[in-house]
C-alpha cells in the first residue's frame, strides 16, 4: 500500500478572502485536518464548507501526535496540516511531523498562500533581495538583548515577530543593541486595521500600538560594529552569581593557595 500526502496548506492571516481554491480543494479531500487551534479553524472550514475531520496539533501535544499521525499516513490516510494562520511549520508547530515524515518517505506538499512576514517584506520598502527570518525574539529582556547582540552585524533585513505585550520593549532594545536603523512596523496584517509605519527606529517607536499581532523589518547594518565590553553586571549574570559569591570565590581560592 502506498502512502498518503501530508499537505502543508497555507491558511489567511486575517482576511478570509485570501484562501486560495487549491487550499479549499486539498481540505475538503483529506481524511483529516490537523490544526493548531482548532476552534479557531473550524470557523474557517465553516465558513468554506468543509466537512473533513479536525483535530488537534500543537506544541504541547506534538511528541505524542507525529506518530500516531504518521501511522496513519503509512497506512494510505492523507492529511491535512494547518495552523492559526498563515503557512505552517513556519514559526509554528510542523516540523517534526514534516521531518519524519521525510524520514520515512511520506510525500510532503506544500500548497502556498498566506505568509505573515513575506508580505511584511514585500510592502516595507526595505531591501529584499536578502533577508533573515528570525521569528519571535526571546521574551527575557536579557536573552532577548543578547540574541540581537548576536544579530547586529548582518547586512540583510531583518524580520522578526513580535506579540503586543511586548513590542515596546523589543523596539526599544532593537534601537539600543542595533542602532536607530530604519524599520518598517507592520500591524494587523490583511485586517481591517492594517497599518505600516515606516522610518527610523526613533521616529517610528512613539506611534506603535500595542495593538494587534506585529512583523517588524529593521534594515541591516551598515558597517560592523564591535560589540561593547562586558560590564560587571553582564558577566555576573553569564555566571549566575552575586558579586559578594563571585568575591568570596576569588579570595577563598587565592587563600588556598
Amino acid at each position: 500500500m502506498k502512502p498518503g500526502f501530508l499537505y502543508l496548506v497555507s491558511t489567511p492571516i486575517g482576511n478570509l478572502g485570501d484562501m486560495s481554491y487549491r487550499a479549499v480543494e486539498v481540505l475538503s479531500s483529506t481524511a483529516l485536518v490537523v490544526a493548531e487551534d482548532t476552534r479557531h479553524s473550524r470557523r474557517l472550514l465553516d465558513h468554506y464548507r468543509i466537512t473533513t475531520p479536525l483535530s488537534s496539533y500543537h506544541e504541547h501535544n506534538e511528541a505524542r501526535e507525529t506518530p500516531r499521525l504518521v501511522a496513519r499516513l503509512v497506512a494510505g490516510d492523507s492529511i491535512a496540516l494547518i495552523s492559526d494562520a498563515g503557512t505552517p511549520a513556519i514559526a509554528d508547530p510542523g516540523y517534526r511531523l514534516v521531518r519524519l515524515c521525510r524520514q520515512r518517505g511520506i510525500p510532503v506538499v506544500p500548497i502556498p498562500g498566506p505568509n505573515a512576514a513575506i508580505s511584511a517584506l514585500s510592502a516595507s520598502g526595505l531591501p529584499s533581495d536578502e533577508f533573515l527570518f528570525v521569528g519571535f525574539l526571546p521574551s527575557k529582556k536579557t536573552a532577548r538583548r543578547d540574541k540581537l547582540a548576536a544579530l547586529a552585524n548582518f547586512t540583510c533585513t531583518l524580520i522578526f515577530y513580535e506579540a503586543p505585550h511586548r513590542i515596546e520593549e523589543a523596539l526599544e532594545d532593537m534601537q539600543d543593541i542595533l542602532g536607530d536603523r530604519e524599520v518598517c512596523v507592520a500591524r494587523e496584517l490583511t485586517k481591517i486595521h492594517e497599518e505600516f509605519q515606516f522610518g527610523k527606529l526613533t521616529e517610528v517607536r512613539p506611534h506603535v500600538k500595542a495593538l494587534g499581532e506585529f512583523v517588524v523589518l529593521v534594515s541591516g547594518a551598515t558597517e560592523v560594529r564591535e560589540a561593547a565590553p562586558a560590564t560587571r553586571e553582564d558577566v555576573l549574570k553569564k555566571l549566575g552569581m552575586t558579586r559578594n559569591q563571585l568575591y568570596d570565590l576569588f579570595f577563598k581560592k587565592k587563600d588556598s593557595r
